[in-house]
């Protein structure tokens, strides 16, 4: 009287997964510039789409606007600009000579360190720059 019941093998591994917008060819703009290692966290790269440092095509990125391959990114972070062209969109980090192979870097040289001391720096203590001070301090920086 008892029945044997046979087990029907797993069809879970055999479902397909629908595709996405990474595998449509196109990746949140956040998520591409941490996962090409643009930034060090995804929230840093969320940060700076909000405070509007990031631009796609020229237009300002909110976090979730997506990019897909031959968008131009500029990206304004850590002082320097940093401007790239999308060649492959990716969704999840990546390692970095892949990531390497996901955009073509346009961006200007960073400053050598001599340029980047020529930052009017003030002693320790000085108190507020007077008018003939701040005067200097933008001369210097050649404004």
């Amino acid at each position: 009287m008892a029945e044997e019941k046979t087990q029907e093998p797993s069809t879970t591994a055999a479902v397909a997964v629908p595709a996405g917008p990474a595998d449509a060819g196109s990746a949140r703009v956040d998520a591409w510039i941490w996962s090409i290692r643009l930034t060090k966290t995804r929230s840093v790269a969320a940060t700076a789409c909000r405070a509007g440092h990031v631009k796609v095509n020229g237009e300002r990125a909110k976090p979730a606007q997506t990019v897909r391959a031959g968008d131009e990114v500029r990206l304004f972070h850590a002082g320097r600009e940093r401007i790239v062209v999308v060649r492959r969109p990716v969704a999840k980090r990546v390692g970095a000579p892949v990531a390497a192979e996901c955009f073509i870097d346009n961006s200007p040289p960073p400053p050598t360190p001599v340029e980047a001391a020529v930052v009017g720096i003030r002693d320790r203590g000085t108190g507020r720059p007077t008018k003939r001070d701040r005067r200097e301090i933008v001369n210097l920086r050649g404004r």
